[in-house]
């Protein structure tokens, strides 16, 4: 991979990638806070225990959701961490325009 096209492809790939994964963890995360009020709600008005419990299934599945999305983000980091300092370490790169964009990737996904 020491062509500069190929090498810029995988930098966009990766960065797009982590990008994605940040927002779809973000998501998850409100999702599972809107999934803790409806149930505290639930809880509060005293409803069934049929929609109690499946309001109980929901926001741990949002949980589980969050745990794998967090997972992949941390592989997806790792990885492009990795390429970037591979990258980094070749001079051809040195003001590449696409290895900035992936260190900023790369520093909003660690975040």
């Amino acid at each position: 991979m020491s062509t500069k096209p190929a090498v810029h492809r995988q930098l966009n790939i990766k960065s797009g990638v982590a990008k994605r994964l940040l927002k779809e963890h973000i998501l998850y995360a409100k999702e599972a806070e809107e999934q803790q009020r409806k149930l505290d709600k639930l809880i509060a008005n005293n409803a069934e225990e049929w929609d109690v419990k499946s309001a109980r299934r929901i926001l741990e599945e949002s949980h589980r959701m969050i745990k794998d999305s967090d997972n992949r983000l941390g592989k997806a980091v790792q990885d492009l961490r990795e390429l970037v300092l591979r990258v980094k370490s070749q001079p051809e790169f040195a003001e590449d325009v696409e290895l900035l964009h992936a260190e900023e990737a790369l520093e909003e996904a660690s975040v």
